[in-house]
């Protein structure tokens, strides 16, 4: 019988098992995809684009950038930069802690 988690990490554990099974890995992936596809999605809406706009601009069609915004698959980081500096007007900065 599983107990009740005191924290959000037992939580994780119990549900999407410990810190580097392959399981873990999946669930923190695509938690990453939707994170990346809320921070695109808020900054299009701050740039008050739609998302047929946003690909006109990219030379893209408008499902793509709706696949983005679902994290339906994973984002190249080009392919980020493209649509935050390109089509948004923003600037892509990316941080590597150790």
């Amino acid at each position: 019988m599983k107990k009740n988690p005191k924290t959000i990490n037992e939580h994780f554990d119990q549900k999407y098992g410990e810190v580097g099974s392959e399981t873990r890995i999946a669930f923190e992936d695509k938690a990453q995809a939707f994170m990346i596809a809320e921070l695109v999605k808020d900054a299009r809406s701050k740039a008050d684009m739609t998302q047929e706009e946003l690909a006109q601009k990219l030379n893209v069609n408008r499902t793509y950038i709706s696949k983005i915004e679902r994290a339906v698959s994973d984002i190249r980081v080009s392919t980020l930069k493209k649509v935050i500096e390109q089509g948004l007007g923003g600037k892509l900065h990316i941080t590597v802690e150790l």
